[in-house]
């Protein structure tokens, strides 16, 4: 079986070492053939690395992909349900280490639709007590801080020693 292994962080401060180590050990204890591809900081809309990934795992370049964590793959239920789906049916298995989850079988399938389901849940209810304490906050005369503009001074900068 070839697999493709995928890292991720989100800021120069992290690590990808431990996702490394653990993802390597795991494909060699089952004997599995692999690459590897790690992605170092990345926003919600760029992450070339994954996008590049994911192309090749559309043409079956690999028969599964093991990551770190779900997290790591999507940042969004609706991203991963979406993106998992169209992997699995096209016959690439999915599976996240530290979730323990394998979506090649029913029962790893079940799991993830039960764990997509707590996460929209949760996000949900985080909105809805987010709304209400800012109707509260308005009913009871409390305004919020004027927010500064940002600088983009800092991205330019940024950018241009990279």
């Amino acid at each position: 079986m070839k697999v493709a292994l995928y890292s991720r962080v989100s800021t120069s401060e992290q690590s990808l070492e431990m996702q490394k180590r653990a993802l390597i050990e795991k494909a060699e204890q089952n004997g599995w053939e692999y690459d590897y591809f790690e992605e170092k900081v990345t926003t919600r809309k760029t992450r070339p690395v994954k996008n590049e990934l994911y192309q090749k795992l559309l043409k079956k370049e690999y028969d599964s992909i093991l990551v770190w964590k779900l997290d790591r793959w999507g940042r969004s239920v609706q991203e991963l349900t979406r993106e998992i789906r169209t992997l699995f049916e096209r016959g690439i298995s999915f599976i996240s280490l530290r979730d323990n989850i394998d979506l090649s079988t029913a029962s790893g399938r079940f799991q993830f639709n039960v764990f997509c389901a707590l996460a929209e849940f949760e996000r949900e209810m985080i909105s809805e007590r987010t709304k209400e304490g800012l109707m509260h906050a308005k009913n009871v005369g409390k305004r919020g801080k004027d927010k500064k503009r940002r600088k983009k001074s800092g991205y330019y900068i940024r950018w241009s020693s990279e």
